[in-house]
């Protein structure tokens, strides 16, 4: 906690986060590494440990079906979309839940490297994924 490195993505996982919602040191570190990460990605109730940092005030994003009203009660400032898997906001992306962590990460690669690794990534975890369904809104705010 006491470094500070910039990251490329700084990936935000899931769980149960009360604990750590709590723990003003680790949120400061967390608001502290988004602002130099070039994208930061939220899977599930990582939502909470993003939206505790004050990163999606004002911004649309997801989390877990059963935890959205959640979210949006906690943080009223926040656009909860319940009605997509991810939701890539351009610096921040947020997904749903464990899978939908799952589909958007050949979006993800391909945003950072290009179609071609996506492709490959997305064949290495046999996923079927294809640029268009990224491009007709699967998660687009």
């Amino acid at each position: 906690m006491d470094e500070d490195p910039p990251f490329d993505v700084l990936v935000i996982p899931g769980g149960v986060t009360t604990a750590v919602e709590a723990d003003r040191e680790v949120i400061d570190w967390l608001a502290r590494r988004r602002e130099t990460s070039a994208l930061t990605f939220s899977i599930c109730t990582g939502a909470f440990l993003l939206a505790a940092t004050g990163a999606l005030d004002g911004r649309p994003a997801t989390t877990h079906w059963e935890d959205q009203e959640e979210l949006a009660r906690r943080w009223p400032g926040i656009r909860v979309r319940t009605d997509v898997r991810w939701v890539d906001d351009g610096d921040i992306v947020t997904s749903a839940g464990i899978s939908a962590g799952i589909d958007a990460s050949p979006h993800l690669v391909g945003r950072l490297f290009g179609e071609r690794l996506a492709r490959r990534t997305a064949r290495q975890m046999e996923y079927t994924w294809t640029p268009e369904s990224t491009a007709a809104g699967a998660g687009r705010p």
